[in-house]
């Protein structure tokens, strides 16, 4: 039997959990027939109730515990009920690195149709707590209350602001964040300080719902081996907000000396993200440095940067062990960013050429090489579906690459740019991935004719949540 008709919304059911899908559901059956349940793991007994039926699954939420799994292990942080951020911080870390090799070797053979391919054991983060160097906090005018607050009818705050993290699947309700053991004491204090000073401010929250007030994000970046340290505040446009984003710097500034440089981005779009359209430095250089090996890097506030500098120092050694560089080759290092792997493996190659779509992240590239007095780096500025339409022109420029490192978004390789990587025609592709089934999807289409998967290595960037990095190694036959 393999569904069950009878099931129907709001049914209340008795699960075992068994295993952990990706992205983090816990994964009961009944007679067969899949049920996916929010917030359960692997050994529990639950009490659930059935949120909506599909053809072949089901989705349910816990009531609650019937039997405690074994691996269960108590929560560091007090918000770890309602926020979005750590959702196994309640499961063992070697489970969820055991949870995470299945999930990756799953969607190989699901999504990519590899049966036989040596997927390694995670390499765990070097840090499970305080790892993140950045941390971005929203501000909202519909504050999440707690369960707690609810309980004893009394509310700890008002509920019309908020600046923190958004509640577990909820996507309109902001979290108060008074401690977050992903980032340092200085974070924490930082956001203490800014919330007591908008809280009760005439400047109100940003809201979608009418793309009115002024408050939108709080953004913190750390250096975690230089110990610079960033704030950036994003707002939207207002006439007052210049002089009130100033005084709010001066006011964390007092309180937190230490802080390398203040900035204030104003975002004048109506979509809810933590970038400018327009940059005022407020303290210090506008930028802060970070190392990775034997390399420093400038940041500035709308860079991408690895959020784990310390898990990032094994993605980056992985992948330039993948590469299997003498010396002597030619690198196309595509959606380079600001050419972080570029200038890692720089001295182990002959020539790496770089491409970028953000044009700020192209500057920070070339920026970088000087700091670095790396000279044999070229960086491409375009959307590589076009910069790669013409592979002649580009191979004539820069000469064929002998490798070929890819470094895309979550969503992976536009299929043209597959299609053009075939023609490119390295002999060793280098694929770093923070999405395992659009890498599967896209090594599947790889290795049609032209490549074979010769390994994965997955590497836990984001202890305590359902994400995992991987590096995949894919050799031209």
């Amino acid at each position: 039997m393999n569904s069950i008709p009878s099931l129907k919304k709001g049914s209340e059911l008795d699960l075992e959990i068994e295993s952990l899908a990706f992205g983090g559901k816990g994964v009961a059956r009944l007679n067969g027939f899949v049920v996916f349940v929010q917030d359960a793991l692997p050994g529990q007994r639950v009490r659930a109730q059935l949120l909506r039926k599909r053809g072949g699954y089901a989705e349910a939420r816990v009531l609650r515990v019937i039997q405690q799994s074994p691996l269960f292990v108590e929560p560091r942080c007090r918000h770890f009920d309602d926020c979005g951020g750590c959702i196994f911080q309640n499961y063992e870390y070697a489970a969820q690195l055991e949870a995470k090799h299945r999930q990756v070797v799953e969607t190989l053979k699901h999504i990519g149709g590899f049966e036989e391919i040596n997927t390694l054991p995670p390499i765990p983060s070097p840090q499970v707590f305080y790892y993140r160097n950045k941390m971005e906090f929203s501000f909202s005018p519909q504050r999440w209350v707690t369960q707690a607050e609810i309980e004893k009818d009394v509310l700890t705050a008002s509920k019309d602001f908020a600046v923190g993290l958004h509640v577990r699947d909820r996507y309109d309700k902001i979290l108060t964040i008074e401690e977050c053991h992903l980032q340092s004491e200085w974070s924490n204090g930082v956001l203490a300080a800014v919330r007591k000073f908008t809280e009760k401010h005439e400047l109100r929250p940003y809201t979608t719902r009418d793309h009115s007030g002024f408050w939108r994000f709080i953004v913190l970046r750390e250096g975690k081996h230089t110990r610079d340290l960033m704030i950036n505040i994003v707002t939207a446009e207002h006439p007052n907000g210049l002089a009130e984003v100033a005084k709010l710097s001066q006011v964390v500034l007092q309180q937190f000396p230490e802080t390398t440089t203040i900035i204030h981005n104003i975002n004048r779009k109506k979509a809810q993200i933590a970038f400018g359209d327009e940059e005022v430095v407020l303290h210090g250089p506008g930028y802060i440095h970070e190392r990775i090996g034997d390399f420093t890097f400038q940041i500035s506030a709308n860079s991408f940067f690895q959020t784990n500098t310390f898990a990032a120092e094994v993605l980056y050694g992985k992948t330039a062990e993948y590469a299997a560089l003498t010396g002597n080759e030619t690198v196309y290092d595509l959606y380079c960013g600001a050419g972080t792997i570029s200038i890692y493996i720089s001295r182990q190659a002959k020539r790496v050429v770089g491409f970028e779509l953000v044009p700020q992240a192209i500057h920070d590239a070339a920026v970088n090489c000087r700091l670095n007095g790396v000279s044999n780096c070229a960086f491409i500025e375009g959307d590589l579906k076009d910069e790669l339409a013409q592979v002649s022109p580009i191979t004539m420029k820069w000469g064929k690459p002998d490798v070929v490192i890819v470094d895309p978004p979550r969503s992976g390789m536009h299929p043209k740019v597959v299609g053009k990587l075939l023609d490119l025609a390295p002999q060793r592709i280098v694929y770093v991935s923070c999405n395992p089934a659009t890498f599967a999807r896209d090594a599947k289409e790889l290795c049609r004719d032209a490549y074979h998967l010769e390994k994965v290595q997955p590497v836990d960037m984001f202890p305590h949540t359902g994400h995992i990095e991987l590096v995949g190694l894919l050799v031209r036959e």
